[in-house]
C-alpha cells in the first residue's frame, strides 16, 4: 500500500476499488477486481466474501505486481446471446 512517513505519523493513501460480485451455479459468491489482473475470491456468503475480496486487494497491492489504473466504473449490461 502507498505510504509517506511526516514527522513521526504514517499515513495510508485511500483507494476505491470496484468490485464485481458474482452467484455461481453452486450458489458460491465470487468477488473480482476488474482493475488489478487476476485479484479476485471466494465465499459461501456475502458476509464472508467482503472481508477476503478486502485482503486479496491489500495482498496484491502490497506483493506488487505492478501498476495499476483504476478503472471508471460505467454500468452494467447483461446481454442475451442466441447459440
Amino acid at each position: 500500500m502507498n505510504k509517506a512517513i511526516i514527522g513521526e505519523k504514517l499515513l495510508r493513501k485511500k483507494i476505491n476499488f470496484t468490485v464485481l460480485i458474482e452467484k455461481d451455479e453452486d450458489g458460491i459468491y465470487i468477488a473480482s477486481v476488474p482493475s488489478l489482473k487476476g485479484c479476485f475470491t471466494q465465499a459461501k456468503t456475502i458476509e464472508e466474501l467482503i472481508p477476503r475480496i478486502t485482503e486479496a486487494i491489500q495482498l496484491y497491492l502490497n506483493v506488487g505486481y505492478g501498476d495499476f489504473v483504476p478503472n471508471e466504473f460505467v454500468g452494467i449490461q447483461k446481454l442475451q446471446i442466441e447459440i
